[in-house]
């Protein structure tokens, strides 16, 4: 079992060995413990590692909203804010996703609330071409449509109504397809 003031090789030697679900418990209730801040936030990172292997997505996001409140500076706060919207798009919860960001936006210059922008429209694309690989592609239209609702530049608009087509096609969506093509 997990105790407060454990080292952090102490930490990993005492899950060792342990099924994730295990380790899940024993981190979590090592987090109730109320443990310093720097054995916190590493319990946190293990609890990231074993939710991401398992795909579990929306509680990584909420992993890294934790992380944000316990943050010390503005950038670390908004780089946590940029990794749990990029955990709620991995999850589909785009809302959410969305909210988050305005949050991390408002969290930083000017200067980065651009690249920020674009870092997590590229997020996007990267998870919608994620899922066509996957053929996942109901997914893939989700997020596709969820782009075309961001700003874009017309000719990123045109390839995601292109790609949007095709797959439109390939899951016998005829009435979504047909409407797409006459906004073309």
């Amino acid at each position: 079992m997990l105790t407060k003031g454990m080292s952090k090789s102490e930490i990993e030697k005492e899950l060792k060995g342990k099924g994730d679900f295990i380790q899940i418990d024993y981190l979590n209730r090592f987090i109730a413990q109320k443990p310093p801040l720097h054995e916190k936030k590493f319990a946190f990172m293990k609890l990231i590692e074993i939710y991401e292997s398992k795909r579990m997505f929306n509680d990584v996001a909420k992993i890294y909203s934790n992380l944000s409140t316990l943050a010390l500076s503005a950038q670390e706060r908004g780089d946590y804010l940029i990794k749990e919207t990029k955990a709620y798009i991995q999850g589909g919860r785009f809302d959410e996703a969305d909210a988050v960001m305005r949050r991390a936006m408002e969290e930083v210059t000017i200067i980065r609330k651009a690249d920020i922008y674009e870092d997590i429209k590229q997020f996007y694309k990267q998870q919608a071409e994620q899922y066509e690989k996957e053929s996942r592609r109901n997914h893939a239209v989700k997020v596709y449509e969820k782009l075309l609702s961001m700003k874009i530049s017309e000719q990123e608009r045109a390839e995601i109504k292109s790609k949007l087509l095709t797959l439109y096609e390939q899951l016998g969506k005829f009435r979504e397809s047909s409407v797409l093509s006459r906004r073309r």
